[in-house]
């Protein structure tokens, strides 16, 4: 028998990314579609432990679509990682009558949801919310898109001051373990070079790949870097090396940082949370749980939680053999 489903929590956790607002709009207003309570938990599963809820209709979260960042704040919750913390979360929902909740955030996000779905049986469905794109289970992430349109723009403008003053400029995306956002931003701006971790380039073919640029013509370059390239101890390092290699370049280096992680975002990033907002939703109400909702061939699917979690995203192989073209 299936339980019946009449409050539903929604929290974000972990790193913000472009669209979390818009998945939250989502959540709030298809369980306001189907005559479900909606409570927003605060600073994610460290709200959660504390009791910070707050009953959310579909007026609540008007004018926030377009918003970055994530209204519900967000927070990495020591104590939810230790059954003590995860009891006392399971006592508050209780006591709160909230009878599911879906949690808008990366791999870690989804653990603390899949133990505590075991340990509970507490009905639960994740919604991929991470720039990096690293989660098993859909071709893009909430933030994904916004955050390589942000990169892209900043590298333009960068290109810019290399062509005036003949430089190399070392650009670092983010991409910690892995290089999605580095491999698209990089064909998507025309970088000279892309060095992620999936691919170990290596010094020396970095250097003949700079050095058959110059004879080719070009006066300026640009490299983009992800942050969890393999090649360098870091980007500095890295510039340095081929600064003192390569005399005939000025070497620069720009770190995108934490500017990918915010900003509006996209039209395709409001459109997938608003989407996998009603999929979360739904799915819980006809009793699917400890999954997370992702999008497949342009449908959206569910995955479960352990093989989101385990399983591994795979670089877009095509596109280095595009980038490796693009470069000549």
């Amino acid at each position: 028998m299936l339980q019946t489903i009449k409050k539903i929590g929604v929290l974000t956790s972990g790193g913000d990314s472009p669209g979390m607002n818009a998945a939250i709009r989502s959540v709030v207003r298809t369980c306001a579609f189907h005559d479900i309570e909606c409570y927003g938990i605060y600073r994610g599963y460290e709200g959660m432990i504390e009791g910070d809820f707050e009953k959310m209709d579909a007026r609540s979260v008007k004018g926030i679509i377009n918003k970055g960042g994530t209204i519900l704040k967000s927070a990495r919750s020591k104590k939810f990682r230790t059954k003590e913390g995860r009891a006392e979360a399971h006592k508050q929902l209780k006591k709160a009558g909230i009878d599911a909740f879906v949690v808008i955030g990366g791999d870690g996000s989804f653990t603390g949801a899949m133990i505590f779905n075991q340990e509970y049986n507490f009905p639960v469905m994740g919604i991929p919310g991470t720039i990096d794109n690293d989660i098993f289970g859909t071709t893009h992430t909430l933030g994904y898109d916004t955050a390589l349109n942000t990169a892209v723009e900043a590298i333009d403008k960068i290109r810019d001051t290399a062509s005036s003053h003949n430089r190399l400029f070392f650009i670092e995306v983010m991409g910690r373990d892995v290089g999605h956002i580095a491999l698209n931003v990089g064909v998507g701006a025309g970088a000279e070079e892309i060095l992620i971790p999936e691919e170990d380039l290596g010094l020396d073919r970095l250097l003949e790949s700079l050095r058959r640029s110059k004879r080719s013509g070009k006066s300026s370059s640009i490299v983009v870097v992800a942050e969890g390239d393999k090649i360098g101890k870091n980007v500095f390092e890295l510039a340095d090396y081929v600064e003192e290699n390569m005399t005939e370049y000025e070497v620069r280096v720009s770190v995108v940082g934490h500017m990918q992680r915010g900003g509006s975002p996209s039209c395709f990033d409001r459109v997938l949370a608003s989407r996998m907002g009603v999929k979360a939703v739904e799915s819980l109400i006809i009793g699917k749980s400890n999954y997370m909702v992702g999008l497949k061939n342009d449908v959206m699917d569910l995955t479960p939680f352990d093989q989101a979690v385990k399983g591994k995203s795979k670089i877009n192989m095509e596109l280095i053999r595009v980038s490796d073209i693009m470069t000549i």
